[in-house]
This record gives structure tokens, C-alpha cells and sequence, in this order.
């Protein structure tokens, strides 16, 4: 099954998509009880839509993630498609993002800047280092 496939208010959706986008985790309580959802868009090669993730999946699920729907629920709301895992559905990360840092801040790596490094290296301009002018994450 594919994104393009889905259909509103129809169940047992079994999809493998990319997370996309991750919003800000909002909290709430329901008959006395405290929950936490947060909507992400995940995607795949025939398009894009919202997925719904409550409780504990709010925090196993990150941008860069390919995640495995199964047995999911498809709603809508004001006029667009609305995916969850429903009552029955689970999602599965098939493989994680990779949280790699590649930065030359002195604090990260443990030298000063402009001054000499713990094993007595110039921390600038040594010969075979590249330094980054600033940080970056490789997802």
C-alpha cells in the first residue's frame, strides 16, 4: 500500500514511510487521565500526509525515521487525510535517523580555541584539519 492508496475513514492500513516533519508535543486530559499527542508528516514516493502519534510513540518517533504502520486508521479533518495507529494499529521504527555532530566548537572537543590542544597541537590551521566555521547535524 501506498500514501496515493489511502482512503478516508477506512482501517487496516499497513505503510512504510519517512518522517518528515515532527510539530510540538501538546498534553491533555481526557476522563481524569493525562496524554501527550503530537501530529508528524511522514511520506513516501507517491506523497505526503499527517500521521497522529499519541503517548508513548510521541517520543520514539523522530524526524528522519522510517517508521512501519500497521494495521492503521485513516480519518479526515477539515478536508485532508489524517492517518493514526487507531485502536489496534502499532508503529514500528524500521530504522532510526542517524544523530551524527560534526562541529569544531572547543567545548565538544575538549581544546581551547586559538590556543594549544591537550596534545600540544596548534587547535588552528594544523596541517590535514578541515575546520567548520559552523555546526552542522547530518540526519
Amino acid at each position: 500500500m501506498e500514501i496515493k492508496d489511502i482512503q478516508p475513514n477506512t482501517g487496516n492500513i499497513d505503510l512504510v514511510l519517512k518522517v518528515v516533519e515532527k510539530e510540538d508535543p501538546r498534553s491533555f486530559e481526557k476522563f481524569g487521565k493525562e496524554g501527550r499527542v503530537c501530529n508528524i508528516k511522514v511520506s513516501d514516493d507517491t506523497g505526503d500526509v499527517k500521521l497522529t502519534l499519541w503517548n508513548d510513540d510521541v517520543d520514539s518517533v523522530n524526524v528522519g525515521d522510517k517508521i512501519h504502520l500497521q494495521n492503521g486508521w485513516c480519518s479526515e479533518y477539515r478536508g485532508e487525510k489524517q492517518l493514526s495507529s487507531g485502536k489496534f494499529g502499532k508503529i514500528e521504527i524500521v530504522e532510526a535517523a542517524s544523530k551524527e555532530v560534526f562541529t569544531n566548537s572547543a567545548e565538544m572537543l575538549g581544546q581551547q580555541t586559538g590556543g594549544v590542544a591537550e596534545n600540544g597541537a596548534e587547535s588552528e590551521g594544523e596541517e590535514g584539519v578541515e575546520l567548520i566555521k559552523d555546526e552542522e547535524v547530518v540526519e
